[in-house]
């Protein structure tokens, strides 16, 4: 092992574009089997890996300590991994987040989503997707950033809708709408590309960063919570479109 090179950190098993072990991520996890699996594998991809067991230490670490990604498990005593995403995010902490739960009810899922996870894991999942779907999150979160950096100032402006990209804010009629971190994503994405047509699943692989089998529902839920929050009428769309037997569109402007 090079005498620069972290413990876990197997660089041939990236892209360059993954070549660091500055990359932290905690894991809120309280079965010990399952943090210990984690930790393992998610090192095995090259990153520094920190595990915590409850609710009120995986908020106290992510709010003090610079991670990229949290990985966080919905049942957890002293505080669930729903009011630890509710609390992350009301205090404007953005970490991206990578909800496990073995519950396999839609409702928990959408609950995690409304409530500013990122992605979902349903346990029990194989140890490729989830390295998978953590590579998804952080090639996401980069480009963005890349974006932002490439062009600080930009604005797009819609009829009454304003995105401020940089600023990661959405207004309508000059009212602040909320909007978690994936929604602002694929509103981002339709904003940039008016009038084109994308169907599910090139939605998932754009703005998830992964194509998956099953997984098209997700584009579904995530884009009906959207029109309820832009649309005056989302029964009359003025902005995201469906054509049907196909996909979605932004209107063209």
């Amino acid at each position: 092992m090079n005498q620069h090179q972290q413990p876990g950190c197997e660089l041939d098993k990236l892209s360059p574009h993954f070549q660091t072990c500055s990359k932290r991520i905690l894991v809120v996890e309280d079965d010990p089997d399952i943090s210990h699996l984690l930790q393992i594998n998610l090192k095995d991809i090259a990153f520094h890996v920190d595990v915590v067991n409850n609710g009120v230490d995986g908020l106290n670490r992510a709010s003090n300590h610079d991670y990229q990604l949290i990985v966080l498990d919905l049942m957890l005593p002293g505080m669930d991994g729903l009011e630890l995403c509710r609390r992350l995010r009301s205090q404007n902490i953005n970490i991206p987040v990578l909800m496990l739960t073995a519950r396999s009810s839609e409702l928990d899922r959408v609950l995690g989503l409304e409530l500013g996870a990122d992605d979902y894991l349903t346990k029990p999942f194989s140890i490729k997707e989830l390295q998978a779907r953590v590579k998804a999150i952080l090639r996401r979160v980069e480009l963005s950033a890349k974006q932002q950096a490439a062009n600080p100032d930009e604005k797009i402006e819609i009829q009454s809708l304003l995105i401020d990209v940089s600023g990661r804010n959405v207004f309508i009629d000059n009212h602040a709408v909320e909007l978690t971190a994936r929604e602002f994503d694929l509103l981002l994405h339709f904003a940039r590309n008016p009038g084109r047509v994308y169907s599910r699943g090139q939605l998932l692989d754009y703005v998830w960063g992964y194509s998956h089998n099953g997984y098209e529902h997700t584009v579904n839920s995530h884009i009906n919570r959207l029109r309820k929050k832009i649309e005056k009428n989302p029964q009359q769309s003025q902005y995201i479109e469906t054509v049907w037997g196909v996909g979605y569109r932004f209107r063209d402007q």
